[in-house]
């Protein structure tokens, strides 16, 4: 990263107030002036040589400014950073089976989806994890690796951003969803390895069980938490009609006991989410459960720049000192 500094700051801000203090009482005395010793002063009299007769104080003026410049000393800073430790391996496993459309969620006070509340949650909680790896694994009826671990926050946000109803197919396969997160982070040799896995829903497709799934991962150093979207019962959905979109109710199945169990089984904790404020606490309390201090060097290089101040300022100094000499010479 680079920046612009000063060396000095204390002491431009000194000079400054000197310049500017010599120069208001340069420009009193020449203005109050009562006598006409000179033939200087009675050339200021003469129409169109106002700003002559102030040439060389104007010189003057830049010049020292430039002076007080240089003396600060501008430099170009060039700081790099290096991770000392190594920071938490998290793959965030989100559901996007049709249930997900279900519109209990608020967002600004609006009816949401549940997708879309989860998607402001997720890129707040990606956003948070400056020196953690992230990866994103997309399930419904299939499981996928929709990216791999990565500290391109930017790529990742515009992933989760971009995840649509049914992308993955319409059922619920939580099984194969912790056995692909699992595939990711098995081989890494990170301190910590997290799978946070998100659904709404009952597993009811996949090869794989989850309580299965979840062993294996637990094997492997991998510690889950789950998060059980919604809750049990009617949720509102909108639906297309041939006479335009209506609300309708319909029953929604959140298997608790399941995602207890693959959390228990993780070593990690279960959370239910029935709104978006309850989902944005849990992941801040994910967040500060799995934080690793990081230690990061910092390299500086700085690039000296006074030389830029201080040529122009004897260039102005010596126009000055030449214009004196000849053009706006004075005859005493």
């Amino acid at each position: 990263m680079t920046s612009l500094r000063l060396a000095h700051p204390v002491l431009l801000a000194l000079l400054l107030g000197l310049i500017l203090a010599g120069t208001l009482l340069k420009l009193r005395r020449q203005q109050t002036g009562a006598t006409f010793s000179t033939a200087s002063d009675l050339l200021r009299l003469a129409p169109g040589t106002r700003l002559k007769a102030h040439l060389p104080l104007i010189l003057r003026t830049t010049a020292l400014v430039l002076l007080a410049l240089a003396a600060a000393r501008p430099q170009l800073a060039d700081v790099s950073r290096e991770t000392l430790s190594p920071g938490v391996d998290i793959i965030l496993c989100l559901d996007t089976s049709g249930s997900m459309q279900a519109l209990d969620f608020t967002l600004d006070g609006k009816p949401a989806m549940r997708l879309t509340a989860v998607q402001k949650v997720v890129s707040d909680f990606i956003e948070k994890r400056i020196h953690d790896r992230v990866g994103l694994v997309v399930f419904g009826e299939q499981a996928f690796t929709q990216a791999p671990l990565t500290l391109d926050k930017g790529l990742l946000l515009n992933l989760v951003q971009s995840l649509t109803i049914g992308m993955a197919g319409d059922a619920t396969a939580l099984g194969d969803a912790i056995a692909v997160s699992a595939k990711r982070l098995k081989d890494l040799e990170a301190p910590s390895k997290i799978l946070i896995v998100l659904t709404d829903g009952r597993s009811n497709a996949g090869a794989l069980g989850p309580a299965q799934a979840a062993a294996a991962a637990a094997a492997l150093g991998i510690r889950i938490y789950t998060i059980g979207v919604g809750g049990q019962g009617e949720a509102p959905f909108l639906v297309r009609t041939p006479f335009g979109n209506r609300i309708v109710y319909q029953e929604v199945d959140l298997d608790e006991e399941t995602l207890r169990e693959v959390a228990a089984t993780g070593g990690g904790a279960f959370f239910l989410a029935s709104d978006t404020k309850r989902l944005s606490e849990i992941y801040d309390l994910i967040d500060a459960a799995e934080k690793r201090e990081v230690k990061v060097k910092e390299f500086f290089h700085f690039e000296e720049l006074y030389h830029l101040c201080l040529i122009p300022a004897l260039l102005l100094l010596a126009l000055e000192l030449l214009l004196c000499l000849s053009v706006l010479r004075v005859v005493p």
